[in-house]
């Protein structure tokens, strides 16, 4: 828990980022400003070594997580940048590519501007609470042109999980390209490359711990990326052209040691825990909330029957907005997010434009008596109505 001039902070926004920080991960951040201080790369003296090396293990350790190949790991700045490395890296002109309904702007936004400036088109497949209605949608829309399907596998709106794994293989019947959006399953769900995606996008600062401002691309070693960005690498420099191997080949520029050095111990520190012990702590933690949502009157919640969740709650407390909820939650301590979280797809399929939801996500560093003071909070303002 944590405090200011007002008093304890409940924090239960962590779907937009995980707090608090599991105190390894400011330790590593610390430490590599301190003692990892050169330029990876970027010459032979010790202090660029040391950094250089600390990248590599922090490779090694995302390798390890998602079963991959250190080489195929890039670290980029957040998952959004990731997600436009895979989008703008992959698309040529004329291709089409297959989106979900409940797609962030992350991914919906890079695709419309492609569209936009005539380069390709996109469909959006409806997401629907049956698996196999949704992957019905995702079939029905594959054209000639079609070169690939970019879905996130948890929305960030409702929790509910996408048929990632069904969507993977149809790709692979059709020979499209899998581009996943990982931000709300990495770190809470057993994700990993051997899902069947080619492409994978994560931010490092959610389900991970890690700092905020970094993020990670994970290819499968078969899909080559057309770079967004040209400059230094610390390898073949003589050369005007910039080098086509991973990881150098998407990531130009001085990459952000300190984060990426938090990243390794936010990861360390789930994998210490252990995917399926986080996603049971935050799963009850649901359960708890969602129970004693139920007890309200006039509390909406968005989900469906038949559809998975990842440990996200979406709500409305009726005859007020979801603005009004997480403000008046906020004066009380608690923190949520409400609105349209950068999903408008996702709140058109739930019908919750314009105003959007109160959004509730729980993380490992929140507690069943924090929840029960939620659920309290919650239960008094609608009583307040």
């Amino acid at each position: 828990m944590q405090t200011d001039r007002a008093g304890p902070l409940l924090y239960f926004d962590n779907a937009a980022t995980t707090f608090p920080k599991p105190p390894a991960v400011t330790e590593a951040v610390l430490h590599a400003m301190r003692e990892a201080g050169g330029n990876p790369g970027r010459g032979g003296h010790p202090l660029a070594a040391r950094a250089g090396e600390l990248v590599y293990s922090a490779r090694e350790t995302a390798a390890a997580l998602f079963h991959a190949e250190p080489e195929h790991v890039v670290f980029t700045a957040n998952c959004t940048h990731a997600v436009n490395l895979a989008v703008q890296g992959v698309l040529r002109r004329g291709d089409h590519i297959i989106i979900s309904s409940m797609e962030h702007n992350a991914a919906a936004r890079p695709a419309a501007a492609l569209a936009a400036a005539g380069l390709i088109r996109y469909s959006v497949a409806e997401v629907t609470p049956d698996a196999a209605g949704t992957l019905r949608n995702f079939r029905r829309l594959i054209r000639p042109e079609t070169r690939a399907v970019l879905c996130t596998l948890v929305s960030n709106v409702s929790g509910q999980i996408l048929p990632y794994r069904e969507i993977a293989q149809l790709c692979k019947a059709h020979g499209l390209i899998f581009l996943a959006d990982g931000a709300q399953a990495c770190g809470v769900l057993p994700v990993t490359m051997d899902d069947g995606m080619q492409v994978l996008c994560m931010p490092g600062h959610k389900g991970l711990y890690g700092p905020m401002g970094t993020g990670t691309l994970i290819t499968d070693g078969t899909v080559k990326l057309r770079p967004l960005m040209q400059g230094g690498t610390g390898s073949q420099s003589a050369s005007l052209m910039q080098p086509e191997t991973l990881p150098e080949a998407l990531e130009p520029g001085t990459v952000n040691v300190p984060g990426i050095a938090g990243l390794k111990a936010g990861m360390e520190w789930v994998m210490q825990r252990g995917i399926d012990g986080i996603a049971a702590h935050e799963q009850a933690l649901c359960s708890q909330i969602l129970e004693g949502l139920q007890e309200i009157r006039g509390c909406t919640v968005y989900r469906s029957p038949g559809a998975e969740y990842a440990p996200v709650i979406s709500f409305r407390l009726a005859g007020e907005s979801p603005a009004g909820t997480a403000a008046r939650l906020a004066q009380l301590g608690i923190c949520v997010r409400s609105g349209l979280h950068c999903a408008p797809l996702a709140h058109r399929t739930l019908g919750t434009m314009p105003e959007g939801t109160v959004r509730i996500a729980p993380g490992m560093m929140n507690t069943p008596a924090q929840a029960e003071m939620l659920v309290r909070a919650a239960a008094n303002i609608r009583k307040e109505k």
